[in-house]
């Protein structure tokens, strides 16, 4: 049972700390506690009253310090990220270009100019609500007291800290706004699934292939934006499906204007680039299905079939430095040691996540196909239909990367459905909102920020060592903070 509101009361118990003991060998207790786990002190000791904070006892703990800290690891980080990912982009821009061309240099220039920009934006971004979060907590911990205000602090703390992303600049981050928010309703379900209250509510949750079901109800979002209204999607998202779909624009065109009950206006143009490709087809102005039109003179399995090899070529460098830049930077140790096993295991995965990107693009034809046919039409719903079980590909990833492959897919498919809603009129008021994101952002950092301090064992290790680092190691909900000591 906790002890009573207010920081003078006896701290020998923690309430959900779960090392406390009064007597006893509690070595397991203390590996196995959320908030103890650093700790490298001897087990006969009271590891809740000498908590650690970044492998600093207790008595050590400055709060300036925390700040300070947290706010430079968060710079780092978001620096880090978004400078990797800038310097690649610059690198296949310069690759692309020819030599010699002053227009050319200029805009090199300021590609350059451009990513350091926006990797100072995202380091400041991260790096200032990392601060927030740590000084706002602090100073509420301060002046409310340190149990009397753990179960809604942090929750203020992620609220208030969320807004530090309109230092990105005026650029909209809805899709990145929107996954925080699928991150949040993970826990928040986990949480409900542990709960008295709402545990019956919370039960489908735990289905075993839900992130397939909700790959499948993403994918049918997405990909059904990719062929009838591309304006809906991310335009970074736009090109990577575009790439990753296989098919020119005028045969996108050609299947949108059947599914949409219009006469297929560019017969000639999708005949034309067929011409150019060395195939000769002559399409017929009054069909049905749109079968000759994504796949000329081939039959949809022989499509799905040839698409696939071509696919699964497309998808070999997109997952390459997935999986072996990690190999490099987080296992250079392991790789002297062992280094067949852990490029073993890159290679291998690679060759899985290729697998799954190509067989879930040439599946989407081969079942909009098989639709078509058994029905003998095409329409919006029938593209809706068809595209639906094409996440089922999702099944060929580790069970480990489909949670996170099918929350990223529902951010973009929400983000596509709101735009589509908006466009029709059915959401007047969102285009009144013109930072809607940091508002979706704020909300969610709420409640991750509140598991973080509260729930932190619905959290998966890898995310709570990295906020760990990032924020310092939380004291359990009803510890008296210590003070460094004179």
């Amino acid at each position: 049972m906790p002890p009573p509101s207010g920081d003078g009361a006896d701290t020998s118990a923690c309430g959900r700390c779960t090392c406390s003991t009064t007597s006893g060998d509690n070595e397991n207790q203390i590996q196995n506690c959320q908030h103890c786990r650093r700790s490298t002190l001897p087990s006969s000791s009271s590891s809740c009253s000498l908590l650690s904070l970044e492998s600093y006892p207790v008595q050590d703990y400055d709060k300036l310090w925390r700040i300070y800290s947290a706010s430079v690891k968060g710079f780092t980080i978001g620096a880090g990220l978004k400078g990797g990912l800038a310097i690649f982009a610059v690198l296949s821009r310069l690759g692309r270009r020819k030599f010699a061309k002053k227009v050319q240099m200029v805009s090199s220039k300021e590609d350059i100019v451009f990513a350091l920009k926006e990797t100072l934006r995202y380091g400041l971004f991260l790096g200032t609500f990392s601060g927030t979060f740590v000084s706002v907590d602090e100073i509420v911990s301060a002046v409310g007291g340190h149990r009397r205000t753990a179960k809604w602090r942090a929750f203020l703390a992620g609220a208030i800290a969320g807004p530090s992303m309109l230092l990105t600049g005026n650029t909209q981050h809805t899709s990145l706004a929107i996954y925080i928010l699928m991150r949040a309703t993970v826990l928040a379900s986990r949480c409900g699934i542990k709960s008295k209250r709402f545990g019956r509510i919370c039960k489908p949750l735990t289905w075993a292939h839900g992130d397939i079901f909700l790959m499948c109800l993403s994918s049918s979002q997405i990909l059904s934006a990719y062929i009838l209204k591309q304006d809906s999607l991310h335009p970074s998202y736009k090109s990577f499906l575009n790439k990753h779909g296989g098919k020119a624009l005028v045969i996108l065109q050609g299947v949108k204007d059947l599914a949409c009950g219009n006469s297929v206006m560019n017969l000639e143009a999708i005949e034309n680039h067929y011409k150019s490709n060395g195939i000769d087809i002559k399409l017929d102005p009054q069909m049905k299905v749109p079968c000759s039109i994504v796949h000329e003179n081939q039959g949809c399995g022989e499509h799905f079939i040839s698409f696939l090899i071509q696919a699964y070529k497309r998808a070999l460098p997109v997952y390459l430095p997935v999986y072996l830049v990690p190999a490099f930077i987080v296992h250079r140790q392991g790789l002297l040691k062992r280094p067949n096993t852990i490029l073993a295991k890159g290679l291998l995965g690679t060759a899985r996540s290729s697998l799954f990107l190509s067989v879930y693009c040439s599946s989407a034809w081969l079942w909009t196909c098989i639709l078509f046919r058994l029905f003998k039409r095409c329409n919006v719903p029938m593209v809706a239909l068809g595209t639906f079980p094409t996440g089922l590909a999702l099944a060929i990833e580790k069970k480990s990367r489909r949670i996170e492959i099918s929350l990223y897919c529902l951010a973009r498919a929400l983000e596509s459905f709101v735009t589509c809603m908006a466009d029709v009129g059915y959401l007047p008021m969102s285009k009144k909102l013109e930072r809607a994101d940091v508002l979706i952002f704020s909300v969610a950092t709420a409640v991750i920020m509140h598991c973080y301090a509260m729930e932190r064992d619905v959290f998966k290790s890898k995310y709570l060592n990295v906020l760990d680092w990032v924020f310092g190691v939380p004291l359990p909900p009803y510890e008296t903070t210590p003070h460094k000591k004179k």
